[in-house]
């Protein structure tokens, strides 16, 4: 009878502290179990920037969500000022930095190394380094976005293939081969588009219409890229806010909907807008919302709890006329 009672008496103490630790968790969770981690974070580009804003709406949502103190960075897809900006978020030692990889290895992989001397956790958005993340998966250095080249490739031979082109058509893609992390989608786009047999012209974004597609620079280098080809009858945008800002450049310089096909990254309100208006035919989702949340969780999951890098591809495939309603409320609240 006494080890019954024993054994009764065990089972209510163990149930009691059981249901005061999921209190005590729920209360952790509703105060923001991730406060006081203090994190750097990189939406790419410029306040106001189609892409970048979405990026930057995941992070804050991920920062008001968890609690985190988060300080943002604001590049202009400029990446020298990256690398810079980087080493100056090192000397104020936060806890994590979560960076746009476009400089890529060699660039970044000295001040990846000296962040993480000091302890410092480093995650990665939109563009990965995959040697260094290997190098401290154990220390929280995880990736959120697409495989930059498979992503490339894929929208590279689906326009071909959509839009009907034959052995011999001639096509330009516009990107940033020069940067060592990030060129790999424009050489996917390049590497598709020869798959399919098309004819491929090349133009470089010059560093003030990387940072600002649809200004005067932007309106002008477009006028003057198209020129060099007349036959072309596609063009692909590697770049976010240039396929955004392509409906504005085509009719500022002359273009009907659908004279040129045009083809390139990112859901934004200016690309569902794009797509209705016939100005853009196919885009590439990267889902750039979740490149901004994950990464914030991923620091917050490494420095509170020790959680290893989690490696998330963000990408979700191609939208087109046929699906972009689906979509498009989402949008143009800057989620999708």
């Amino acid at each position: 009878m006494k080890n019954i009672l024993l054994a009764i008496t065990l089972f209510l103490v163990l149930l009691v502290s059981g249901c005061a630790t999921q209190q005590n968790a729920a209360e952790t969770a509703n105060k923001g179990w991730c406060e006081g981690v203090k994190i750097a974070f990189f939406p790419g580009g410029s306040e106001g920037g189609s892409f970048a804003t979405i990026v930057y709406n995941g992070a804050r949502l991920a920062e008001s969500d968890l609690g985190a103190d988060v300080e943002y960075v604001w590049s202009g897809w400029n990446t020298d000022k990256m690398v810079t900006q980087f080493k100056e978020e090192i000397d104020k030692n936060p806890d994590a930095i979560a960076m746009m990889g476009h400089p890529g290895e060699e660039l970044l992989g000295p001040f990846i190394d000296e962040a993480e001397r000091k302890g410092i956790i480093v995650t990665l958005q939109n563009v990965d380094l995959s040697e260094i993340r290997e190098k401290y998966v154990d220390k929280g250095f995880g990736y959120a976005g697409q495989v930059v080249y498979d992503s490339g490739l894929t929208l590279g031979k689906a326009s071909a293939v959509k839009f009907e082109l034959k052995e011999g058509d001639e096509a330009i893609v516009f990107g940033l081969l020069s940067e060592a992390g990030r060129g790999a989608r424009t050489q996917g786009c390049i590497d598709g588009l020869e798959e399919k047999g098309i004819e491929v012209s090349y133009e470089e974004f010059p560093k003030e219409v990387n940072a600002n597609p649809d200004s005067d620079e932007g309106i002008a280098f477009f006028k003057e890229s198209l020129k060099k080809y007349p036959n072309a009858k596609l063009l692909i945008t590697d770049h976010g806010g240039a396929t955004a800002a392509a409906p504005k450049i085509l009719a500022e310089i002359g273009k009907e909907p659908g004279e040129i096909i045009v083809t390139g990254f990112d859901l934004s309100a200016k690309t569902v807008e794009g797509i209705r208006s016939g100005y853009i035919g196919l885009i590439s989702d990267q889902q750039p919302f979740l490149q901004g949340y994950l990464p914030i969780l991923q620091a917050c999951m490494s420095k509170k709890y020790g959680f290893a890098g989690l490696y998330i591809d963000t990408g979700v495939g191609l939208v087109d006329s046929s699906n972009v309603e689906l979509l498009a409320e989402l949008a143009e609240k800057q989620i999708r």
